[in-house]
């Protein structure tokens, strides 16, 4: 999951920035490196989000630098003084480094645009810092702070938009994109994060130029789409997405999710539902953003559209809608490049997220709770918020007791969690044991009876030891 470092970090949308008419302040080790990069006869400044976030008086441990000096050059400065060096980004011009807790970029004066057809962009070093500002992706970015003399370099009034919490592109915003498409999709992430309005001519450039975000890498996409839903604002930075049409280019089953009706057949708006239902679970998260759960809210109805029935009493069906949706999940998100671990686990909780729809008002088995549990496994408390936040009835009622009886069914799930280990259910005979009982080898036998004492532990709860033996002895001996 994601950290909150700064790319991802956000401003509460109450606050106002009062740091952008204060001093700057920034590490001492900033200075410390930038004497060095003076003696070598190069210039050296912190630039981007790093001097966004200084004007906000927010700066953190990652620290983004620009230079006119050439990686090579880089190199031979930084190795001597960094804790650790690497140059993984070397062929776009970026050295990074750790000093005394400091991760630290440094990036050679650049220019970098896309042609028609390719999915990565083209790299020429620049001679002039307003060279390289001008090529950065939006004006509260396209600052910098010449060090060690702390100069504020501001040509596009980048600090002014900062103040107005404004998103525009220091030059047009269609040569902007028509560089780097993806950002368009930062300006939706960059919205999200830090609570602040996209210029009209940037959207109308977004809306115009959506399909030129086909170009860009599925990887690229992902990570913005992640730090997008991580932030404290998702649904912002989402709706525009959606409005301007990348959404369509990107994941086209959220925009899809815009369901229409009509005075016959009517139903909640299942897209804002979907956003409802996302900022609920944020509500519930513990220990700060939860990809996982935030993927799953947002994706757990996918499968809607596709299922959509109209009934002849003037309902509207979605039947199997969360199997449908979780096929869905795993064909959006592996198409995305997601991992598989995150895949299986969004589309399992987004399959899952209607089961307790059966529960009713406590009418399940003990074994019903214990394969809900099984089912569930290591993702059974998001299981829990996901299905608690997918409540957005406007009925007081009707949401009060559906809360009341997903707590009975957690209480449920308490008793029988210290009753019998549900966290780790299995049968009360292992492999080996089935083996020696039945005076059988390995094979296929085994298997099936593992499972068949798997439901009958599922069943009936733990068996004694006799019990399991004559039990297994019973199956086996009609297996024969």
């Amino acid at each position: 999951m994601p950290n909150a470092n700064e790319e991802n970090s956000a401003v509460p949308s109450q606050e106002r920035p009062p740091a952008v008419n204060e001093p700057l302040s920034v590490a001492p080790v900033a200075d410390d490196l930038a004497r060095r990069f003076q003696e070598a006869g190069f210039s050296l400044a912190l630039v981007g989000g790093s001097v966004r976030d200084a004007l906000l008086g927010r700066l953190g441990n990652d620290l983004d630098f620009t230079t006119d000096a050439r990686p090579d050059d880089v190199l031979a400065i930084v190795r001597p003084w960094a804790d650790a060096v690497w140059e993984v980004g070397i062929a776009f011009g970026t050295v990074g480094a750790q000093k005394d807790g400091f991760q630290i970029e440094v990036t050679t004066y650049r220019s970098e645009a896309y042609d028609r057809t390719s999915r990565k962009p083209e790299v020429s070093y620049g001679d002039s810092i307003d060279e390289d500002l001008v090529r950065r992706d939006f004006t509260v970015n396209a600052m910098a702070l010449a060090l060690p003399e702390r100069t504020l370099i501001d040509p596009h009034d980048g600090r002014a938009d900062l103040a107005a919490r404004v998103l525009r592109t220091p030059g047009t915003p269609e040569a902007s994109f028509s560089d780097d498409p993806l950002r368009m999709m930062r300006a939706a992430r960059f919205a999200a994060q830090l609570d602040f309005e996209v210029a009209p001519e940037v959207v109308t450039a977004m809306k115009d130029m959506a399909g030129r975000i086909g170009i860009v890498s599925a990887e690229r996409v992902r990570e913005e789409l992640n730090k997008l839903l991580v932030s404290a604002h998702p649904r912002k930075g989402l709706t525009l997405l959606v409005d301007s049409g990348i959404a369509d280019h990107v994941l086209p089953e959220l925009p899809a999710l815009r369901l229409e009706s009509d005075e016959h057949h009517r139903h909640k708006d299942v897209y804002e539902h979907t956003l409802i239902v996302l900022e609920q679970a944020m509500a519930l998260e513990e220990d700060g953003p939860d990809l996982v759960l935030r993927l799953a809210a947002l994706l757990h109805d996918i499968g809607k559209p596709r299922t959509r029935r109209f009934e002849e009493d003037g309902r509207v069906s979605f039947h199997h809608h969360e199997v449908v949706g979780a096929k869905m999940t795993k064909k959006r998100m592996t198409e995305l490049k997601y991992s598989n671990d995150l895949v299986r686990d969004v589309s399992r909780l987004v399959e899952l997220h209607l089961r307790f729809h059966g529960y009713g008002t406590g009418e399940w088995t003990d074994s019903a709770v214990r394969r809900y549990v099984r089912d569930a496994g290591p993702l059974l408390s998001r299981l829990h918020q996901l299905t608690r936040s997918d409540c957005t009835t406007r009925n007081k009622r009707k949401a009060a007791t559906l809360s009341r009886a997903y707590d009975g069914l957690e209480e449920r799930i308490a008793q029988l969690q210290e009753q019998e280990e549900l966290d780790s259910i299995r049968p009360d005979l292992d492999g080996n044991e089935i083996m020696r009982i039945l005076d059988i080898g390995p094979g296929p036998a085994i298997g099936s009876a593992y499972k068949h004492l798997l439901e009958l532990r599922l069943e009936n709860g733990p068996m004694e030891h006799e019990a399991a033996v004559a039990a297994l002895k019973e199956w086996w001996a009609e297996q024969n």
